[in-house]
């Protein structure tokens, strides 16, 4: 039997030295041994989320953290045909950053969620509400991820959230960011539908969505 959790950690290491061929060898060591999407969504996955952690106590750059989610969403692009999978059918939905530039957390997220599979838009970074509003209305997003650095942009999610309302849209928000982690109710009080502390709750709150969850 396959040692998934060793596989994990030699796939983490292959990634954090930008050692694409390695990456792909233990990437098609997996797709042999199980020939199932499942198995290698969740090796991309866990792998991308540690990495995330690993920048956020300060042991990972950047780069590495960036160059991890490009191989692995290369990977996962390489594997779908091969397993005759699809892109899962999802809610139209979108990411985009409120004010802040910092788009670290958006980029984890992104690159979680195409690792598993899921089609998102990304809208990038230093968004006003005005733009976000106009962005989700244009594109009848039925999910709106926005990530935010500082309290004061998180507070402007209920902006967002009263201005699609207010355009008729029933718009699903999901927020994430440090100010909604170090206060666990911020997400109520600005008017959001969910918070993920992660890039892989995220996907966990898209995945009940699909299958009829509420949120």
């Amino acid at each position: 039997m396959m040692d998934l959790a060793g596989l994990g950690r030699e796939f983490e290491s292959a990634l954090l030295q930008i050692n694409r061929v390695k990456a792909a060898e233990l990437f098609e060591r997996c797709y042999v041994n199980d020939n199932s999407f499942p198995l290698l969504e969740r090796l991309a996955i866990d792998t991308l989320e540690r990495i995330g952690e690993g920048w956020e106590n300060g042991t990972v750059s950047l780069s590495q953290v960036y160059m991890s989610g490009v191989i692995c969403e290369e990977l996962i692009e390489q594997y779908l045909p091969k397993l005759l999978v699809k892109r899962k059918i999802v809610p139209r939905m979108a990411i985009g950053v409120l004010q802040d530039h910092h788009g670290l957390g958006k980029r984890i997220v992104c690159s979680v969620l195409r690792a598993g599979g899921f089609e998102l838009i990304d809208y990038g970074q230093g968004l006003t509400v005005e733009e976000l509003v106009h962005r989700s209305l244009e594109d009848k997003l039925e999910v709106l991820l926005i990530s935010t650095l500082m309290l004061p942009s998180a507070l402007k999610v209920k902006a967002v959230k009263e201005a699609l309302a207010e355009a008729g849209a029933e718009t699903k928000v999901i927020v994430g960011g440090a100010p909604f982690r170090l206060d666990g109710e911020l997400w109520k009080r600005v008017g959001a539908d969910a918070f993920g502390d992660s890039a892989a709750s995220v996907v966990r709150i898209i995945e009940e969505k699909t299958k009829g969850g509420a949120m």
